[in-house]
């Protein structure tokens, strides 16, 4: 069974870091990608950073240059290093994994969210 649990969200100054991990339990396969989205209050969830099993990465601009998106195969894990944090970076973030069958079709799962507020 897939359970993505994420770890360490909090509270940081403007200009601070974070690290989130989130790690699959379950560990039947390896994800295809596995990334991270946001979501603010009043606003609808977006992409933050998404890597492919073989290390592909692709950002949101607008944590270019201040986010670096990882991962550890064996371990299902996937991390998100949060740097030059800013107040618009508050939101909750949730681990996102996809196992694909076909181009088009694929299964996800989604993490339990992670408070992250940057206050200023």
């Amino acid at each position: 069974q897939v359970q993505l649990v994420e770890s360490g969200g909090g509270l940081v100054q403007t200009g601070g870091s974070l690290r989130l991990s989130c790690a699959d339990s379950g560990r039947l396969f390896t994800f295809n990608s596995m990334g991270w989205y946001r979501q603010a209050p009043g606003k609808q969830r977006e992409l933050v950073a998404v890597i492919s099993s073989g290390g592909t990465t692709n950002y949101a601009d607008s944590v270019k240059g201040r986010f670096t998106i990882s991962r550890d195969n064996a371990k299902n894990t996937v991390y998100l290093q949060m740097n030059s944090l800013k107040p618009e970076d508050t939101a909750v973030y949730y681990c996102n994994a996809k196992r694909y069958y076909s181009k088009s079709t694929y299964q996800e799962y989604w993490g339990q969210g992670a408070q992250v507020t940057v206050s200023s």
